[in-house]
């Protein structure tokens, strides 16, 4: 039989030689290593179990013995970061490797150049005429406290380690140097689905909940082959299983209801109308942070969804004000009341009573939805 070499072109040949002595050189001192983890364990039992980030308080602030950081929000930039925490702009930018008009991801974490002071309890002042009943929501929020998901300060055993990127690192390379996964890594630092990190960046590295566990080497004698684990099935069966066939109901198998035959609308909406009525006043970002439902005086109001009645106030008025916390952290806000049904820490169901719409020209609610101080659209959670 022969052999017959067809000629390449010097291009093609020169590309051939080329890949042969880069993969000669990765093999030199044993097995291409694909993943470039020098041979270490790829397995998730080799890393270090870690804890959840703790969480941040109403402005976003996680604050350990050390230093502190602070959690970008959606729509967040590096300016509006700093407004909400109170530093300069160029100064938070800087200590971040980025510029102040960098738009942020949602749940990035951004290091402080310094601490900044823990958010105080607001009080109540007489705001100048005419009432605005937003700013006075937002100063009842203020007084209801830390809510569930506010941070206290981290003990110092807990105190996750900081990492400022170098040239030519990555969120791989960085986690195997703490023994932390990547999915950790990236989780805890809020990064991107291509797990990007940039040059000076600082990383907090995720608190471990144990040591990593120890692999024991199975030790087999050359030629021997690697010992089969033992199926589970090996050391007990499984007990005989009586299938019923698909086809085949089950004896006594009752009719299936008509879900969507007993839906309503409000149950199809994750809050139901705290009172009905006309929008007259729509939702509008800084301006009017919720909606204004018009209601005939005496109607009842209502609670959009169950939680705890958080706080009771009065404006400049003596109009009630009544702020329910709800779960996920969502609050709302209902202002325009009269002839309360509840107090303070009272727990309430969806569709309770909490008052009646109280006697005005026009008569109607304000009814706001937040989760912390930040106002969410109604409408989305009432449709």
């Amino acid at each position: 039989m022969r052999i017959v070499f067809r000629p390449t072109s010097p291009t093609l040949t020169a590309l051939m030689l080329g890949s042969a002595l880069a993969l000669s050189a990765c093999n030199s001192s044993g097995p291409l290593d694909w993943d470039l983890r020098s041979r270490d364990s790829t397995t998730d039992a080799a890393r270090q179990a870690t804890a959840n980030r703790p969480s941040a308080d109403q402005r976003g602030i996680i604050s350990y013995p050390d230093y502190q950081v602070a959690i970008a929000q959606r729509g967040d930039t590096v300016a509006s970061v700093a407004a909400r925490i109170g530093i300069p702009p160029a100064e938070l930018a800087s200590n971040n490797a980025l510029q102040a008009t960098d738009p942020l991801r949602q749940g990035e974490v951004l290091l402080l150049p310094r601490r900044v002071a823990a958010a105080a309890p607001g009080g109540f002042g007489a705001p100048s005429a005419p009432v605005d009943v937003s700013a006075i929501a937002t100063t009842a929020l203020d007084r209801l406290g830390p809510s569930p998901t506010t941070a206290a300060p981290i003990a110092n055993g807990s105190e996750p380690v900081r990492h400022k990127v170098a040239r030519g690192e990555t969120a791989f390379t960085i986690a195997r140097t703490y023994n932390v996964s990547a999915k950790a890594l990236a989780e805890w630092n809020g990064l991107g689905a291509d797990l990007g990190v940039r040059e000076g960046q600082t990383l907090i590295i995720p608190v471990a909940n144990g040591p990593a566990p120890v692999l024991e080497p199975v030790v087999t004698q050359p030629g021997s082959g690697s010992p089969t684990p033992e199926p589970p099935s090996a050391k007990t069966p499984l007990p005989d299983e009586k299938i019923t066939p698909a086809a085949q109901k089950p004896k006594e198998t009752p009719a299936s209801p008509d879900l969507g035959a007993d839906r309503t609308k409000a149950s199809s909406a994750k809050f139901v109308m705290p009172v009905q009525g006309n929008i007259i006043r729509a939702y509008a970002k800084k301006k009017n942070e919720g909606i204004d439902i018009a209601a005939s005086a005496g109607a009842p109001v209502k609670a959009a969804a169950g939680g705890t009645i958080a706080a009771i106030t009065k404006d400049t008025d003596q109009v009630p004000i009544v702020v329910i916390r709800h779960a996920e952290g969502l609050l709302t806000v209902y202002a325009g009341l009269d002839g309360l049904k509840i107090n303070k820490g009272d727990p309430v169901s969806a569709g309770q009573t909490i008052g009646v719409v109280r006697q005005a020209n026009p008569s109607f609610v304000h009814f706001e939805v937040r989760r912390g101080v930040e106002s969410l659209d109604p409408s989305g959670f009432l449709q």
